[in-house]
């Protein structure tokens, strides 16, 4: 399972209905790279494709495709906005280590 907190609720809503172009939920995916060896990445996209688990928390779609998913499993993503920036954050528990930044992990 994967959560978004009402700060991220609110932000994956706001993004969607202020996208140029259509949007009905967010991709969420792991790609090798980073400084701890995996990086999260996003997007808006329009629909799903066929290998994405699709999860729906307070009227959001998450599209995960079933590789990136086993390593986001039980995770929480969170919206932070702070003085040093706004931004996703992401509490991993299968990261067995993380970079400063936030954005990979190990």
């Amino acid at each position: 399972m994967i959560n978004l907190t009402k700060s991220a609720v609110n932000a994956v809503k706001g993004a969607i209905s202020t996208s140029a172009q259509p949007a009905s939920g967010l991709r969420i995916m792991i790609e090798a790279g980073g400084c701890a060896g995996f990086k999260y990445m996003m997007g808006l996209v329009d629909e799903p494709k066929l290998d994405d688990t699709v999860i729906e928390r307070d009227g959001v779609k998450l599209f995960v495709d079933n590789k990136s998913y086993a390593h986001l499993a039980g995770t929480t993503i969170d919206f932070v906005v702070a003085l040093e920036g706004s931004g996703f954050t992401f509490d991993n528990p299968n990261a067995k280590s993380s970079c400063s930044c936030g954005k990979s992990f190990g």
